[in-house]
């Protein structure tokens, strides 16, 4: 939600304008749109269809999601004051430019003929590959590898909860793209839906394969993976083409989890393997499988296709793309990461007390489930130094320690509290 709340004062203040104004360059626009100026009802430069004030608030939502997905990496070590400041630079820095070369009329990526419907460089190489950077310049959390800290979904309901929001969410992102309702926005939902389901029947095979369960979390993990790889060709390609992004994408990004493993770094939410790696097969798979019939079904766009067009200097683009993409992603968000983590008060690792209290209270005084009790699994108490009932905001009072009450044991194993305890507001 921070996020969100960042990039959207981001755009308005010049995010949009480095990304789309039509008088910029081949990297990055300039600032003829600076706080919006002029951004009204004249056609955008995405659609003449639509008015620029329309297409600007969609391409909002692109832009506030892509670092929102980035930041995952921060999980259980990172500081959430120094976040907002990174948010806003790396928007500025890392994400306005690749959509500028990527969707602007003027961007390289565009001129040279590159395939990107609905984000696979500008959104999911670059968060992913931003992560990936975050993930190793931040160190592992503490304890990690050890058996204390193997982690489980610790709530399974709001992993599918989210999936499910995110899958009917991807309509908009991915048919929304074709600007108009007409037969190649109902085209692009159609191939999003079905690139999502083999992906999550894909990923929960694979996974059955070992441990023998039908997994929830493997379904919903390889429906976002499904996801993620039609989104770059989800106005490019027929209904069969997305059964193969479904099953490559969600096998690759399926494997690619074990890479953090290999290479020894901690990537808490897997981001890089689902986004970043994802995104790389959805760019390439386009080159196969673009087809210039399909991208025609609005009645406008005229591109050359892919192989199956016979036009094989396809692949050559968009592997130009994706590599460039993620280069740029991971050393400017590494570069970002340095020159903060020497500016006094904006260094993004939180300190080792903050770990063993946890993130939630130390940095935000809120909880997410109120009677959970403090006692870390890594095997410390934790004593905050508050008094059972004192509060102060919306700071929750500590729940693990009853101060002058005593707990008997009946013989029937039941416990009473033999006398009060100090009241607990909510």
């Amino acid at each position: 939600m921070v996020a969100i709340g960042v990039v959207s004062f981001q755009w308005f203040f010049w995010g949009y304008s480095l990304a789309f104004s039509e008088t910029g360059n081949a990297y990055i626009g300039n600032l003829k749109y600076f706080a919006l100026k002029d951004v009204l009802a004249e056609p955008s430069i995405g659609s003449t269809r639509i008015p620029a004030i329309v297409f600007c608030i969609y391409q909002c939502m692109f832009a506030a999601i892509t670092p929102a997905i980035a930041i995952g990496a921060i999980a259980e070590r990172g500081r959430l004051g120094p976040l907002l400041v990174f948010v806003f630079v790396w928007s500025t820095l890392v994400y306005d430019p690749i959509a500028c070369w990527t969707w602007n009329s003027n961007g390289w990526s565009f001129v040279l003929g590159g395939l990107d419907f609905a984000g696979g460089t500008p959104v999911h190489i670059s968060s992913g590959t931003a992560a990936l950077a975050i993930s190793i310049f931040l160190g592992k959390r503490r304890g990690y590898g050890t058996a204390r800290l193997a982690y489980k979904p610790q709530n399974t309901t709001y992993v599918v909860l989210g999936t499910v929001f995110l899958w009917f969410g991807w309509f908009g992102f991915n048919g929304g793209s074709a600007l108009s309702a007409n037969l190649r926005a109902a085209q692009a939902c159609i191939v999003t839906n079905l690139a999502a389901s083999v992906g999550g029947l894909t990923w929960m095979l694979w996974d059955y394969r070992l441990e023998r369960k039908w997994s929830a979390v493997g379904f919903c993990s390889g429906a976002i993976a499904g996801l993620v790889a039609i989104t770059p060709a989800s106005g490019f390609v027929g209904s069969p083409a997305a059964v193969a992004f479904g099953f490559l994408g969600a096998t690759a990004c399926n494997f690619a989890t074990q890479l953090k493993f290999i290479c020894g770094y901690d990537d808490t939410l897997d981001i890089f393997a689902s986004h970043a790696v994802g995104g790389v097969v959805g760019n390439i798979l386009t080159a196969f499988f673009a087809q210039a019939s399909v991208a025609g079904f609005d009645g406008i766009t005229v591109i050359p296709g892919g192989w199956f067009d016979h036009h094989y200097i396809q692949l050559g683009y968009q592997l130009a793309d994706s590599v460039t993409g993620l280069s740029y992603s991971f050393v400017m968000t590494t570069i970002i990461l340095w020159v903060m983590h020497y500016i006094p008060g904006l260094s993004l690792r939180s300190n080792e007390e903050t770990e063993i209290l946890g993130v939630d209270d130390a940095e935000m005084g809120e909880f997410a489930y109120d009677y959970v009790g403090l006692e870390q699994e890594i095997g410390h108490a934790v004593d905050s130094g508050v008094e059972v009932g004192q509060t102060g905001g919306n700071l929750e009072p500590d729940h693990h320690k009853h101060v002058g009450s005593s707990i008997s044991t009946h013989s029937n194993n039941e416990k009473t509290v033999a006398e009060p305890v100090a009241s607990q507001s909510s």
